[in-house]
């Protein structure tokens, strides 16, 4: 659209990766512009971070709505205007800069002078009240419409539901005010579509579900790029602009299939023109997820495009007709029309065609089980969980469920969704099982108290005496205690009180602080404090949160304490943190640094630190690069170089070879980690010097030079997606514990079964569990497996040769008519009388115990349950007799 940008975009998207927020970890994509605003909101922005100093902000945000709470992924295709991927366009107001007024008074200068839309084609909604809630309409909005000059036969009122915007079930809330274009225009009853959304963030939803008025009043308005180039192109479908039809077209054109036609529902036939939108929608997305780093894979946001890729897959494939590879040659088509150049270009549509292929060989297979079952299905009988299980994600095949069910669909039958929620269900009891427990949550301050506190004037806490520390000539290190004032105490529930009691646990928010908060992947400090003057008083401090700024010191009051006492505060011995912290690859996003333990992840940025990696989207590490790996650590830390710290301008870290800032959120200044380099040699952009060692940004604490770290082993790794490998290494202390140094080994007779101390039996399980070396357990596995194909070959001959004697034994013993003899599925010979097959033996063996049976005339199997073995084997006999 040519018009596209008469916006002016004062502040660019932060890209679809969640994490780049800072502020929404559970979510899997960016799914509205205001997701990265969120800290702004709550009063949690890190007064040192520029977004602190927003006030009017415009911008275009690229959103995917799919998986998760807000998904549009099931409704893409069946009609005109759902989309996975779109581009979100707003402006903002933070902290009252502006509010209704001129919110709504830009809006409608927008779209109707610089836009042109005729005004008679726009109508408004406003928030008609929620008495129950006890709010009042907003009549201030409905009155500025009228003002404008908008119809009062175009200003209409709604509730709730429609016109109050909730950002989830507590938090930040408050009226919308909602812009709608008429697609009719003027023929016939209108047909409205929602154009623009002003919200007006007046109010906070509270734990308990009441309304609270917010410390400071925002505007968040958001306006869909895609709807809004319809408008302006004439189209009564998003499908229909110049976003799309250079998609359709290239698709018509690669697969053979007839035109796009547009048509939806019943009119749709071989729902031809929904596996067009299907195709166009989600490459768009493909293409737009990988180019910004989220990957097709296992879980989470990259499990989401597992599915969206698998989903256009099967329409291009089996709908379309497309033939092999179709998806990666729509790659370019898709930058094409997004105005978006990228030399990952080729790399995307490799993998797109990579992950096409693979899905292809599955989707085949299984739409011959989905056959198979269909064939042996009653006429009312629904779909097996167990089967549809097997088939999905989450088991064998890898077909998305909701795929799955579209593709009964489209044959009239039904699954049994009961028995997959079942399924799913023990799967996730299962896994939670497995999983680690969830840490406890400390205390936290809320909007109203961030809120109190800014208006208030107290400044956030000063921490920068958490860096003071040295090194002692023993190699320890010496912490400085840090004097302070308390200057506010909270209750458990957030209350600000004057005072606490003995035995009270309270949250201290005190003017400086040497304790390191948890945040960046680094756990909190531990330590104590005590009032100046009554030094024989411990007041122990759990851990340290940080809160827009203000770090909050968990403890429990072994005697009274107030507001405007001097406390001094001491750090428990932190160097096991600073050791991992230290040993972490420059770019490790995620990385969790508790005592001794690391974990990072491998992938497309992790090659400046450790060049024998291979490239991106290959093969995992082999066992001798990850013994490489623990290699150039030992290497680093066998010499002992000094490590340099300073705080920096961020701009001055924008354009430094070789540093890799990531997706997340820096205060400016930032601080600069350099190992053996001086920083301001490391940043000096025409040195090589940040190229030939490790630089990063990181806010935490570290060693002071390398030799502390002491000893680093990769002890597990994890595929998070294709080419994105999660790393977990232990260091120090317990890196030696583990009981192979880096680089040396021990060796275990695996050819009989023993190793370590003790001569332990060696089983896959044991080497799957045991705390050791990855390269290790790399090794022993593949060693193992060996083993067992060897065992597994022999056993079948030993097994082959046992059948055959019990075979001759049964012909000698029954040289005349047939013969019965009890093995795990049911075997028919061809020979047998015609209405004696496999498949009915077996289902008249298994009904009775109220399960089913599946196979073919010669072969078959089934499922049931029963107590008495007896009775079925008898069941199963009678019937063989019956029939023979």
């Amino acid at each position: 659209c040519s018009r596209r940008r008469s916006l002016p975009v004062e502040e660019p998207d932060v890209g679809l990766n969640p994490r780049a927020l800072g502020s929404h970890p559970d979510l899997l994509f960016v799914n509205a512009g205001m997701n990265q605003f969120k800290p702004i909101f709550l009063g949690t922005v890190n007064p040192r971070s520029e977004m602190a100093a927003f006030r009017r902000v415009a911008n275009s945000q690229k959103c995917v709505r799919a998986g998760g709470r807000h998904s549009d992924l099931e409704d893409v295709g069946r009609d005109l205007s759902h989309h996975t991927f779109f581009e979100m366009l707003g402006n903002w107001a933070f902290g009252g800069e502006y509010f209704k007024e001129e919110a709504c008074s830009m809006a409608w200068e927008l779209l109707t002078q610089v836009y042109g839309i005729p005004e008679d084609r726009l109508w408004v909604s406003y928030f008609g009240g929620d008495p129950k809630a006890g709010l009042d309409p907003d009549l201030e909005s409905r009155d500025i419409w009228l003002n404008l000059g908008v119809r009062d036969s175009h200003v209409l009122s709604f509730g709730p539901e429609e016109n109050f915007w909730e950002m989830g079930d507590t938090g930040p809330c408050g009226p919308c005010t909602e812009i709608h274009y008429d697609l009719a225009g003027r023929v016939g009853a209108p047909q409205l579509v929602e154009l623009w959304n002003l919200v007006f963030i007046q109010h906070n939803r509270e734990a308990d579900g009441s309304l609270q008025p917010l410390p400071q009043r925002h505007v968040d308005t958001g306006m869909g790029l895609e709807r809004l180039v319809a408008v302006l192109q004439g189209t009564r479908s998003t499908y229909d602009t110049d976003l799309f039809s250079p998609l359709l077209k290239a698709i018509h054109q690669g697969c053979g299939a007839p035109p796009y036609l547009g048509r939806v529902g019943a009119a749709d036939e071989g729902r031809t023109d929904m596996a067009y939108r299907v195709v166009a929608d989600h490459i768009r997305t493909l293409s737009v997820c990988i180019a910004d780093g989220v990957y097709p894979g296992m879980s989470g946001a990259p499990l989401v495009l597992r599915r969206i890729l698998r989903r256009a897959v099967r329409f291009s494939t089996e709908v379309l007709r497309a033939p092999p590879g179709f998806l990666g040659s729509l790659v370019p088509v898709v930058v094409e029309t997004l105005v978006r150049a990228d030399p990952a270009l080729v790399q995307i549509a490799h993998l797109v065609s990579e992950d096409e292929a693979a899905f292809l060989a599955s989707l085949q297979r299984g739409r011959r089980i989905i056959d198979r079952t269909l064939r042996r299905l009653g006429p009312s009988e629904l779909f097996p969980a167990e089967v549809a299980w097997s088939l999905s994600l989450a088991g064998n095949l890898g077909l998305p469920l909701d795929l799955l069910e579209l593709m009964l669909e489209e044959k009239g039958v039904q699954l049994d969704s009961a028995g997959l929620a079942r399924l799913a269900q023990e799967e996730a009891q299962h896994r939670s099982q497995q999983s680690e427990p969830v840490q406890k949550q400390g205390l936290q301050l809320n909007v109203h108290a961030l809120g109190e506190l800014q208006r208030q004037g107290v400044p956030p806490t000063d921490d920068s005496p958490k860096y003071n520390y040295s090194l002692r000539p023993s190699g320890s290190y010496e912490f400085s205690a840090c004097e302070a004032q308390v200057l506010q105490l909270y209750t458990e529930d957030g209350t600000a009180v004057a005072s606490v009691g003995k035995g009270q646990r309270c949250g201290l928010l005190l003017d400086k602080t040497n304790f390191y908060a948890e945040q960046g992947g680094q756990a909190s400090d531990r330590g104590y404090l005590v009032r100046v003057g009554q030094e024989d008083v411990l007041f122990p401090v759990a851990q340290a949160q940080v809160c827009g700024g203000f770090i909050l010191h968990e403890a429990v009051a072994p005697e009274g304490l107030k507001v405007g006492d001097q406390v001094q505060l001491h750090v428990d011995e932190r160097a096991p943190l600073r050791a991992s912290h230290c040993s972490e690859p420059e770019d490790s996003p995620s990385a969790l640094t508790a005592s001794y333990r690391l974990s990072y992840r491998r992938g497309t940025d992790f090659l400046p630190v450790c060049p024998f990696f291979p490239p991106p989207r290959q093969a995992p590490l082999t066992p001798e690069q990850l013994r490489e790996v623990e290699g150039t650590v030992q290497d680093a830390v066998g010499q002992d170089e000094p490590v340099y710290m300073e705080d920096v301008a961020l701009a001055r870290t924008a354009h430094v070879p070789g540093l890799r800032s990531l997706d997340e959120v820096y205060p400016d200044p930032v601080r600069v980690v350099s190992v053996g380099v001086p920083v301001a040699r490391a940043l000096d952009p025409a040195s090589q010097a940040a190229l030939r060692t490790s630089v990063e940004l990181c806010c935490g604490t570290h060693l002071l030079r390398t030799g502390a770290v002491g000893d680093l082993v990769i002890v597990g790794e994890r595929q998070l997606t294709k080419g994105t490998t999660r790393l977990l290494a232990v260091t120090g202390e317990q890196a030696q514990q583990v009981g192979m140094p880096a680089g040396s080994g021990r060796l275990l007779d695996v050819e009989r079964g023993w190793g370590g101390r003790g001569h332990t039996p060696l089983t896959r399980s044991a080497v799957d569990t045991a705390v050791m070396p990855q390269w290790q357990r790399r090794e022993l596995q593949a060693t193992l497996k060996a083993l067992q194909r060897r065992a597994n070959t022999a056993i079948r001959k030993l097994e082959l040769g046992q059948a055959a004697q019990k075979t001759q034994e049964l012909l000698q013993r029954h040289s005349q008519g047939a013969a019965l003899h009890h093995c795990p599925f049911c075997f028919c010979p061809q020979s047998a009388t015609p209405a004696f097959t496999a498949e009915a033996w077996a289902l008249a063996v298994c009904s009775p115990m109220g399960g089913k049976a599946w196979g073919s005339r010669v072969v078959a199997q089934g499922t049931g349950t029963t107590a008495d073995l007896g009775a079925a084997l008898s069941i199963a006999r009678a019937y063989a007799l019956d029939q023979l």
